[in-house]
């Protein structure tokens, strides 16, 4: 174990005094920070180009109701569509045709583009016929004050989810917050898990490239190597983490306080029972049960905890094939055939992860979170839905108990692997390397 330790602080001082690792922790949270508010940015954004749209409504219904709405402007036609047709005229974006029979077959609309339409757009026009068409279907039936009468019926009704726990009490809970934090954390592990664990792989490769390990093997055995060099990477990539973490949690709480302070107050007093100290009818339920979890010392501690044990474990295992990957091969081209067997997992589960959120106790989502090359990403989408106790051990343990035995594995191909040079291996004979006695 002193040998094992020699190699990890080796690992540990060499990688952390790097400019890259410096710049990486500065710029890594600023990047996804960064990305996001882009993304939001975007997502939310109207395009500044007016969508002009010659209308022929042959029913005579819907075209004059129909209303300018964001950059989409109606223009009606002035003359018939194949003349339209023929002379493209210039600065139009499209041409809408509304059959006469609009009433009775909702298919009776063609859209015509000049160039390519979006979702946004056809979802925008879809929208506004609708409306017109079941107004003019009411209007049939003869009912004085109707638009009066439909405007006093709108109900829009407001869900507040609470959920039971173990012990019997009920606590807010958001489906919302819930999807996030399960994409965010379990595309983290991923990302994780695969950028430090080729970094291990890489790291062989590169020694055993100048020759050093020829040197180290003749003072420590190929399995002391191979474990300081994964548990050396291991604490860079916790040490990161932990600062990721610090500085996530002093960015967000003080963006939270500044955008949200009194209601911040407001959901810390409803967990610990109290009355809510300032009106909060400006915020749907949703929004105060996102604040209310987010103040959950309890829930954060799960979340952290639970990324920190899923991150350790799939990164261990995950690092010891790659480790034995590095070992078999000279150089980065040739890791491309054994590193396959290694990422199918792993892109199977960011795949599995889609459905785990929409349905997080589904047999599929229950089976691949206890799978451990899978169940890393997988448990952290379930976990915050809330997964129960015993799930969650077994899970972590069956994780930790492969790893045990993968680094058993990986290891013979390791201490066979970091002394042969110019041969590309093909699976067989790394079957053969794990057969060997020694």
């Amino acid at each position: 174990m002193g040998k094992i330790g020699l190699i990890a602080r080796r690992e540990f001082n060499e990688r952390v005094r790097k400019k890259s690792f410096i710049i990486t922790t500065i710029l890594m949270p600023l990047c996804m920070v960064g990305i996001i508010v882009l993304m939001a940015w975007l997502m939310t954004r109207e395009s500044d180009e007016e969508r002009k749209i010659i209308v022929v409504d042959e029913s005579g219904i819907v075209a004059p109701r129909l209303a300018d709405e964001g950059n989409i402007r109606y223009r009606q036609a002035d003359r018939p569509l194949d003349r339209i047709r023929e002379e493209a005229p210039e600065g139009i974006f499209g041409i809408l045709v509304i059959g006469g029979d609009i009433m009775t077959n909702p298919r009776a609309v063609q859209l015509y583009t000049y160039e390519s339409s979006t979702v946004a757009i056809e979802e925008s026009i879809s929208g506004q016929i609708r409306k017109i068409v079941e107004n003019e279907k009411l209007k049939a039936y003869d009912i004085d004050n109707l638009d009066a009468i439909l405007e006093e019926v709108k109900t829009p009704i407001v869900i507040q989810t609470k959920e039971i726990t173990e012990s019997g009490e009920t606590r807010d809970s958001s489906s919302t917050l819930a999807l996030a934090a399960a994409y965010v954390f379990g595309l983290l592990i991923y990302m994780f898990v695969f950028f430090y664990g080729t970094m291990v792989m890489q790291g062989v490769i590169e020694e055993k490239s100048n020759k050093v390990l020829e040197l180290i093997v003749s003072s420590v055995r190929p399995f002391q190597l191979m474990m300081g060099k994964i548990l050396g990477i291991a604490s860079v990539a916790l040490t990161q983490l932990l600062i990721w973490v610090v500085f996530i949690a002093v960015a967000g709480g003080a963006a939270m306080n500044y955008f949200a302070g009194d209601a911040m107050e407001a959901a810390a007093a409803m967990n610990a029972g109290g009355a809510m100290p300032v009106d909060m009818s400006s915020m749907n339920m949703d929004e105060m049960a996102i604040l209310s979890r987010l103040t959950d010392l309890r829930y954060i501690l799960t979340m952290v905890i639970g990324f920190i044990v899923y991150f350790i474990g799939g990164y261990l295992l995950y690092a010891a094939m790659f480790a034995a990957v590095g070992s078999a091969v000279d150089n980065e081209k040739d890791t491309q055939n054994l590193q396959m067997p290694i990422t199918i997992p792993l892109i199977l589960a960011i795949v599995v992860m889609v459905s785990a959120m929409q349905d997080p106790n589904s047999q599929m989502a229950f089976w691949f979170s206890m799978i451990p090359f899978t169940s890393p990403v997988i448990m952290m989408a379930r976990l915050p839905y809330g997964v129960p106790v015993w799930e969650v051990a077994v899970s972590a343990g069956l994780l930790y108990l492969t790893f045990v035995g993968m680094v058993w594995l990986a290891g013979k191909i390791y201490r066979v692997g970091i002394f042969m040079y110019g041969k590309k291996p093909s699976f067989r004979e790394l079957f053969k390397w794990v057969r060997y006695k020694y």
